[in-house]
This record gives structure tokens, C-alpha cells and sequence, in this order.
């Protein structure tokens, strides 16, 4: 049936201790910036997955080095090849191919490493999320458990009518916490996963365009 009046979830909230609606009012926020950091992710994913498809057709259209358009990490990585091979001097030691070498995979590693820093923005707030958040509802529990004992006995009674608002109240603190975290552990595993498939494809690419730039050598 419908629940008691006052005891609706609504209810519970505005009634709650100051403590305890804020430690509610930071985990919604923490809830909402779950979802936040989901769609932004979610767009930013598929943005660079299709950028990165599209320059792996570039490359593959063609046996030579080609200069890529845009911003990706793989048109960067084939501008920066070309860029090498254009500024090799005339003729070629081992020592000058072995530093056009190292100077093409410094290049490429700065690339790459910046490439998976921006795909990785926000995986530090959904960890913070992911292990604080329980404890924090924890705390809301903990003190909203308090108020009940000492209803209990500023009223010296145990009259479940008097102490179980307060007890409900805290368990739904605990409950908004287990709500924030859980998304967010699921969702920082998920964006490590893609992060890894976009530096496994990014490395097939790559490695493609440094067997051209040993051609060119």
C-alpha cells in the first residue's frame, strides 16, 4: 500500500539532520557528475574512434607516407613522419638514420602519450568518486544512527515509531552512496578498456608508418 505520511522518501530528506542532507545533497552531485563524465565520455570515445578509422583508411589508400588532415593523433603521428623524411639531409650514415629514428619515436611517444592524457580526463574524478563515495554515505549512516540513540534516549523510549525515521534516513544515506560509487567503478573500468583498444590501434598505425619511414631511410 501507500506509504505512512512523513515516511516517503521526500519526506525523510527534509526531515534529516543538516549533516545528513548535506552528506545526501554532495552524493547527488557526485551522482550527477557520474552522468556528466558518462556522456562526455561517451561522445569523446566515439569522436576518436571514428577519426582514428578514417586516418587508418588514409594510410591504408596508399603504400607511400602521406600527410594526413586534422587533428587525431594518427594524422599528427603521419604529419610528423613526413616531416622527418622531408628534413633528412642528403646522404644518410647509420648514425643519422639511427637518430632520424629515435627523433621519429620521441616525436610519436609525445603524441601518443598526449593523445591517452585527454582521453583519460575525468578517469581521475570517477575513481575519487568510485572509493569515496560509500564512505561518505557511511558517515551520513553513522551519524544519522547517532540522532536515533539519542532520540531514544532523550525520549527513554524504544518505540520504533520515535527511532526509525532517523535509521531510514541514514540507510538511504548509504543507499545514495552505493549509487554514486558503483556507476563510477563501472564506468572508469569501461573508459580504461577503450583507452587500451585506442592505444592498440593507434599502435597498428603507427607501426605501419615507421615500416614506410625504414623504407624511406
Amino acid at each position: 500500500g501507500p506509504p505512512a505520511p512523513g515516511t516517503d522518501l521526500a519526506s525523510l530528506v527534509l526531515k534529516a539532520h543538516r549533516v545528513v542532507q548535506a552528506v545526501m545533497a554532495t552524493l547527488a552531485l557526485a551522482v550527477v557528475a557520474v552522468l556528466t563524465v558518462f556522456l562526455f565520455k561517451a561522445v569523446e570515445f566515439a569522436i576518436a574512434f571514428t577519426r582514428l578509422r578514417r586516418a587508418r583508411a588514409g594510410i591504408a589508400a596508399g603504400p607511400g607516407l602521406v600527410s594526413l588532415p586534422g587533428d587525431c593523433p594518427l594524422a599528427r603521428t603521419s604529419r610528423a613522419v613526413l616531416d622527418e623524411v622531408t628534413n633528412l639531409p642528403p646522404v644518410l650514415t647509420a648514425d643519422l638514420r639511427a637518430a632520424a629514428q629515435a627523433r621519429l619515436d620521441l616525436r610519436l611517444d609525445r603524441i601518443e602519450a598526449g593523445a591517452v592524457r585527454q582521453l583519460r580526463s575525468g578517469g581521475g574524478l570517477l575513481a575519487s568518486i568510485g572509493s569515496v563515495g560509500p564512505f561518505i554515505g557511511l558517515f551520513g549512516t553513522v551519524f544519522g544512527i547517532m540522532n536515533s540513540f539519542l532520540a531514544i534516549a532523550e525520549t527513554k523510549t524504544t518505540n520504533l515509531s520515535i527511532v526509525a525515521p532517523g535509521i531510514a534516513e541514514a540507510l538511504l544515506a548509504t543507499g545514495i552512496g552505493l549509487v554514486a560509487a558503483i556507476p563510477a567503478v563501472l564506468l572508469y573500468n569501461a573508459v580504461l578498456r577503450r583507452i587500451a583498444a585506442f592505444r592498440h590501434a593507434l599502435a597498428d598505425a603507427r607501426a605501419e608508418l615507421i615500416l614506410r619511414f625504414s623504407r624511406e631511410l
